[in-house]
């Protein structure tokens, strides 16, 4: 289930201030590591964007993340789409994506 850390929430100036389905967060990782987050929920996809400001995310860092906005049972991506539709608008932002009202096809267990 798609979730949003209150805790962590802060407001955009600008910008509406987030409800259930969507917000800016400053979250606080292992390590002291801060990282930034876009959350949303609309068409057909939640989705969260996760940027640092001196790197892209780690692996562990993104665990993290997906660990706070969703539960251990769901199954999140992160898509690697042809070039020719990349879209590159922060050069340390990392995004995980889970479809609405579908799982997501995972390989069998002995390949991953």
């Amino acid at each position: 289930m798609f979730k949003m850390p209150e805790k962590f929430r802060i407001h955009l100036d600008g910008y509406p201030p987030g409800d259930e389905t969507c917000g800016a967060f400053i979250v606080s990782l292992k390590h002291s590591q801060m990282v930034r987050v876009i959350a949303s929920a609309a068409m057909g996809w939640e989705h969260v964007s996760v940027s640092r400001k001196d790197r892209c995310p780690t692996w562990d860092e993104m665990c993290q993340i997906k660990d706070l906005f969703w539960d251990d049972s769901d199954c999140v991506v992160q898509f690697h789409p042809p070039k020719a539709e990349y879209v590159n608008n922060h050069p340390f932002c990392l995004h995980l994506w889970r479809p609405i009202g579908w799982d997501i096809r995972t390989p069998q267990r002995v390949m991953v």
